[in-house]
């Protein structure tokens, strides 16, 4: 069994930084596609940055320029860093892979359990 888990949400300004993290765990050979996914009450959970394992990224307008997306391949680990917060980046916020490949076998769209970044105005 391969797992996510994020961790680094939280109640901040804005303007504000946060940094989040999302390790994965359970005997992983690799990871592909990473990415972070936001939800913001009452609306769908959308895209807010992804990366390859190679490092090549890509960001949602509404970020672009504010949060930094990065990995430690070694570590399993995805990482968001947030900067300049805003009221609207409010939301749970998801670690994605797109497929893992582990000793017990390989697995595909693996979600953590999400972490709530509450930006204040």
């Amino acid at each position: 069994q391969v797992q996510l888990v994020e961790s680094g949400g939280g109640l901040v300004q804005a303007g504000g930084s946060l940094r989040l993290s999302c390790v994965a765990s359970g005997s992983i050979f690799s990871i592909n596609d990473m990415g972070w996914y936001r939800q913001a009450p009452g609306k769908q959970r959308e895209l807010v940055a992804s990366i390859t394992t190679g490092g090549s990224t890509n960001y949602a307008d509404s970020v672009e320029g504010r949060f930094t997306i990065s990995r430690d391949n070694a570590k399993n680990t995805v990482f968001l860093q947030m900067n300049s917060l805003k009221p609207e980046d409010t939301g749970v916020y998801y670690c994605n892979a797109n497929t893992i490949v582990a000793v017990v076998g390989k697995y595909f769209g693996v979600w953590g359990q999400g972490t709530l970044v509450t930006v204040s105005s």
